[in-house]
């Protein structure tokens, strides 16, 4: 039933999901976490892709015009962490807006998804020219993300600063950079130019997730309690095949909750929607269609009244945990959805990874 609604108007299904993330981008393109919050240029990128799949141009296109404006010299953008946002426990909800946000830090990941975004919007679009408008902010941002890769492989998690002394790398992040590096790399091959360096560059990540656990989770505590160290490998490219299949699987009872979605972390009762929603993205890319269109399905019921979608459900308890609606939890089923469903010709962005 659900795909032949989508079929047949797919924009009525994700009104409510769409305007949300309309509503919270700001003139100057920018498109925060909530109301007056806080922003950084991974979820901002999400919630463009999601647009760009439902066919809002305007935009979309002001989303990429507010990245080319604000790119810092370096090639990165500063991004604040959400982390560092005052939080109600009695409410479940933020109240720092995005002045008291006091972390701001030059993620590499989150600047590296600009070529994901980009490549995104060619095979939606098919614009060269729109591409080419594109190449010095991705240059720029993947140029960036390579001075902070090490002998060893593995990419800093931030440049160094005040606020990222940590000289560590995060296997989420490294993995979707690696997902970035592809589409960087396809970027690069359809505009003609030559980016041998980056394919080296995406050569060493590629080990250093796969074969080198220790340059990873070096000065704070290990992430893999989190369920994306968990499915990000697959997701983005890193493991393939029959490997992908029992790494997946041998911790499936760990991380999914049955007719609830995907935990954020495993030791929690706590789904949270994005994470189910790329969970379905991932089991689409192994061939377990029929499980993905399930998992996928546990999130229509984490809606509000107007069809956004809720941040996180902590099940024990029976709420909205945060009692948020952030642009990129909505972007993340939108993008499921069309990955699974095939709504758009970007529908293939997270299933084939080279050209």
């Amino acid at each position: 039933m659900i795909k032949k609604i989508l079929i047949k108007d797919h924009t009525k299904f994700f009104k409510g999901s769409s305007q949300r993330i309309i509503e919270l981008q700001k003139k100057d393109g920018s498109i925060t976490w909530f109301n007056e919050g806080v922003f950084d240029a991974w979820n901002h990128l999400e919630s463009v892709m999601a647009l760009n799949v439902l066919g809002f141009k305007k935009e979309k296109n002001l989303g990429f015009e507010y990245l080319i404006n604000s790119q810092l010299d370096d090639g990165s953008w500063y991004g604040q962490l959400g982390s560092t946002v005052e939080f109600d426990e009695d409410t479940g909800s933020f109240v720092g807006k995005e002045s008291d946000a006091g972390s701001f830090t030059r993620d590499t990941n989150f600047s590296a998804y600009i070529a994901t975004a980009s490549w995104h919007d060619y095979l939606i679009n098919k614009s060269k020219e729109d591409l080419l408008k594109l190449w010095p902010a991705i240059y720029n941002a993947i140029s960036f993300v390579i001075e902070n890769q090490s002998v060893n492989g593995e990419i800093r998690w931030a440049a160094e600063d005040e606020n990222a002394p940590n000289d560590d790398a995060l296997v989420t992040g490294c993995c979707s950079i690696y997902k970035s590096l592809i589409c960087a790399i396809n970027c690069a091959k359809v505009l003609e130019i030559n980016v041998d360096e980056w394919k080296e560059s995406f050569k060493k990540l590629g080990d250093a997730i796969k074969n080198k656990p220790e340059l990873f989770d070096r000065t704070w505590d290990s992430k893999q309690r989190f369920s994306m160290d968990w499915y990000y490998p697959i997701l983005c490219g890193v493991v393939s095949k029959k490997e992908a299949k029992e790494k997946l699987f041998s911790k499936w009872e760990k991380f999914v909750v049955d007719g609830i979605g995907c935990k954020c972390v495993k030791d929690q009762p706590w789904v949270t929607i994005a994470e189910t929603a790329e969970l379905a993205i991932t089991l689409k890319k192994i061939g377990e269609s029929k499980l993905a269109e399930e998992m996928l399905s546990y999130t229509n019921q984490w809606k509000d009244e107007s069809g956004a979608y809720w941040m996180g459900r902590q099940y024990e308890q029976k709420v909205f945990w945060p009692k948020e609606r952030p642009p990129w939890t909505s972007a993340a089923v939108i993008l499921a959805y069309d990955t699974i469903y095939g709504l758009s010709d970007g529908s293939s962005l997270f299933l084939n990874d080279f050209l």
